[in-house]
């Protein structure tokens, strides 16, 4: 299923960036629930190499993962949609 960013991800997605770490960085600080706005909640996975989500919605709860990479592309807005999974 695709999903649409909206403003409150983009928040997110903006704190990450003002964070101004890199990978290594981030993945000494792994936490699955360190950025939490509305709907959203989630933080870094150091297995995956990514930030992982859950985004509630009326029909459940869905996961995605974003790069730190798309992460800027999401703040340019240059990145709009993304795939998201039912959670199992």
């Amino acid at each position: 299923m695709q999903f649409r960013f909206d403003e409150a991800f983009r928040g997110i997605c903006q704190q990450i960036l003002s964070e101004n770490r890199n990978l290594e960085e981030w993945s000494e600080m792994e936490s699955d629930d360190m950025f939490q706005d509305g709907p959203y909640v989630g933080g870094f996975d150091a297995d995956e190499g990514e930030f992982c989500f859950s985004v509630y919605r009326e029909d459940g709860e869905y996961w995605f993962q974003i790069s730190l990479e798309r992460i800027r592309q999401i703040v340019e807005r240059s990145l709009e949609i993304v795939d998201i999974r039912l959670a199992e």
